[in-house]
C-alpha cells in the first residue's frame, strides 16, 4: 500500500515495499471480525469509525491494515470489481488481494465488520470499542441533520434525515451554512452535496411554518427571510467546484440551488420538482434568474410556475442537469469522476471558478434580496397560509 493510497488511513504511512509483504503478527481473532454488538452499524457510525483510526497510536500491522482497506473499499464500493494488477505489481496486488478476498458480502456487512474491527483495536489500546460510536463525524463543527466528511480532496456534505426525505429544517439551514463555510476554508479541492437514503432532499419541512414565535407571523417570515438570504449567499459566494450528487428525487430549495451549482449529475431515478405556486410561495435559490438563463424563460416558467416536475433525463435535455446516469452505476461512475477531478491543481480550479461567478455575483445578491422579500409577502399572505393548511390536511387523510 503506497503512502498515497492509503492516506485515508494515517498515520501510517509505508516507505518501502519490504514493509508492506512482512506481514506482523496478530490475533487471528482480530482479523476474523463479525457483526456482534453493533450489528446494523450506521453509515454515520462508519464515518466515525474512519476518523477513530487516524487517533490510534499502535502500528496495528500491515496484514491489520490490508483488512481495514479492503472492509472499506467494499464498504464504500461493494465487491471488488477492478482489474486484478500485474503480478509486478507488488502494492496494488497485495491490496487487490485483500478486496477480492472478502467475496460478495454486502456493503451494510462490510461496513459492519469495518466498525467491529476498528473498535477492537480501540479496546486494545486500552479504550472501548464504545467509543467508536460516540466520537462526533469527522469534522471541526459536529452535526447533527448532516454528514460531513473529507477523502480523496473530496469534500461530502451528506443531508442525513433521510427518515423524513432529508427534508430541511431551521437548524439544518444553519448547519449546511457552517458546512459550506467549513468547507470553504478546509484543503478539499471540490465540495460535494448529496442525500443519505432514497432521496436526495424534500426540500423544506413545512413543519418550519408551524412554529410561531411570540412576534407572530410577520416576526416568523422576516427571521425566515433573513435565515433563506444567508443560506442561498453562502452557495453564491463557496469559492470551489461544487457538484450536486443528485441519488434520488429533488424538491424545492434543493432544486432551486441547482443553477448555483457547478456540475450537478443524477441518477436516472431522480426528479426534480418546484411546487411554488401549489404552496402559495414564490422561487428561491436565485432560480428565478438562473433557471430562464439556463432552460429558456417557457420551460422556467413550466416549473416556477405551474409546479411541472422533470425526470432526470428532460432535466438534463434542459441543461439543469450536467449528466444523467443508470441507477445501478451511479455511485460507482460519479464518484470515480470526481476524485479525478480532485487531482486537478486546487488553485486553478479555484480561480477559474471565482472568475467565472465574479461575472454575475452583484447581479446573483440583488436576485436573491428581491426573492427574499417577496416571499417574506407570500409568507404572511392569506393565500399561502390556506395553501399550506390544505397540504397538511391532505397528508392527514392519507
Amino acid at each position: 500500500m503506497a503512502a498515497v493510497a492509503l492516506k485515508c488511513f494515517a498515520p501510517w504511512r509505508f516507505d518501502k515495499l519490504r514493509s508492506l509483504l512482512r506481514f506482523s503478527s496478530i490475533p487471528s481473532q482480530t482479523l476474523h471480525t463479525t457483526a456482534s454488538s453493533m450489528m446494523g452499524a450506521t453509515v454515520e457510525q462508519f464515518e466515525q469509525a474512519k476518523n477513530k483510526l487516524s487517533t490510534l497510536k499502535k502500528d496495528p500491522g500491515n496484514e491489520v491494515k490490508l483488512k481495514i482497506y479492503a472492509l472499506f473499499k467494499q464498504a464504500t464500493q461493494g465487491p471488488c470489481n477492478t482489474p486484478k494488477p500485474g503480478m509486478l505489481d507488488f502494492v496494488n496486488k497485495a491490496k487487490w488481494d485483500a478486496w477480492k478476498s472478502l467475496g460478495s458480502i454486502s456493503e451494510e456487512e462490510a461496513r459492519q465488520q469495518y466498525c467491529d474491527l476498528i473498535g477492537s483495536l480501540v479496546e486494545a489500546e486500552g479504550g472501548s470499542s464504545a467509543q467508536v460510536a460516540a466520537q462526533p463525524a469527522g469534522s471541526e463543527t459536529t452535526f447533527k441533520t448532516l454528514l460531513v466528511t473529507t477523502e480523496d480532496n473530496i469534500t461530502t456534505i451528506k443531508l442525513n434525515r433521510p427518515d423524513k426525505k432529508n427534508a430541511i429544517t431551521t437548524d439544518m439551514y444553519n448547519e449546511i451554512v457552517a458546512a459550506l463555510e467549513q468547507a470553504a476554508k478546509d484543503d478539499s479541492v471540490i465540495t460535494v452535496f448529496t442525500g443519505a437514503g432514497d432521496f436526495y432532499c424534500s426540500g423544506n419541512d413545512l413543519n418550519n411554518f408551524t412554529k410561531i414565535p411570540e412576534g407572530g407571523v410577520q416576526d416568523m417570515a422576516r427571521r425566515a427571510g433573513d435565515l433563506l438570504r444567508t443560506y442561498v449567499k453562502a452557495y453564491i459566494d463557496f469559492p470551489k467546484p461544487l457538484v450536486a450528487v443528485v441519488n434520488g428525487p429533488a424538491v424545492g430549495i434543493s432544486v432551486t440551488v441547482l443553477g448555483l451549482f457547478d456540475l450537478v449529475y443524477a441518477t436516472d431515478g431522480a426528479t426534480f420538482h418546484t411546487p411554488f405556486s401549489q404552496l402559495g410561495q414564490s422561487a428561491e435559490g436565485c432560480s428565478s434568474y438562473t433557471f430562464p438563463k439556463i432552460m429558456g424563460t417557457a420551460k422556467a416558467s413550466e416549473m416556477l410556475l405551474f409546479n411541472k416536475k422533470l425526470t432526470a433525463v428532460q432535466a438534463c435535455e434542459l441543461g439543469l442537469v450536467t449528466e444523467v446516469f443508470p441507477d445501478s452505476s451511479f455511485q460507482s461512475e460519479v464518484w470515480t469522476r470526481l476524485r479525478a477531478y480532485a487531482k486537478l491543481p486546487p488553485n486553478s480550479l479555484a480561480l477559474s471558478k471565482q472568475l467565472i461567478r465574479s461575472m454575475e455575483k452583484e447581479r446573483l445578491y440583488a436576485v436573491n434580496d428581491a426573492e427574499v422579500e417577496r416571499l417574506i409577502e407570500r409568507w404572511t399572505s392569506d393565500e399561502c397560509f390556506n395553501a399550506i393548511m390544505s397540504f397538511f390536511q391532505g397528508k392527514a387523510k392519507l
